[in-house]
């Protein structure tokens, strides 16, 4: 199996396991890969976790307990594409739960990375060479907090 060479490496002030262990339980295909612990004369508490390994559906990051020198914002999110709107609501439940939602689709879960949950249609809908129906696809994505895709698709076959 081929190593993914470039890897999102998530920063938390102590909460890297929680947050691998919720996003684990989330997604379909991803595990826990390694746990390294701080030692002695390490930034953290010895024994305490300092690096979670994991993937989710096949993605490889890590999470690192850092400290509370940086925290994580909007402007890094992971982004998933979901092939139903049951799944996008499913996602969007379990990923919120704690958190807070946005607009247009993202939301910032309980431990404060940002997500966004996109189903597949709005790409293909945004990508149609007549301007008047992607204008529609927009203004309908920016009145919606979760993504709707029937609504989404009723906008793009009114206009």
């Amino acid at each position: 199996m081929k190593i993914q060479k470039i890897h999102p490496c998530l920063w938390f002030d102590d909460q890297a396991e929680d947050a691998a262990k919720h996003y684990v339980s989330i997604f379909a295909r991803s595990k826990i890969t390694r746990v390294s612990r701080y030692g002695e004369g390490g930034m953290g508490k010895p024994g305490s976790v300092m690096l979670v390994d994991f993937q989710l559906d096949g993605l490889r990051l890590s999470a690192l307990n850092g400290g509370p020198h940086f925290k994580l914002t909007p402007a890094i999110s992971l982004s998933v594409s979901c092939e139903t709107q049951k799944e996008v609501d499913t996602l969007w439940r379990k990923l919120v739960k704690g958190g807070k939602p946005s607009r247009c689709g993202w939301l910032e879960d309980r431990f404060g990375l940002s997500w966004q949950i996109v189903p597949e249609v709005l790409p293909r809908l945004m990508r149609d060479r007549n301007p008047a129906k992607v204008m529609a696809v927009t203004q309908a994505m920016l009145t919606m907090v979760k993504l709707d895709s029937a609504k989404l698709q009723r906008a793009y076959d009114r206009a």
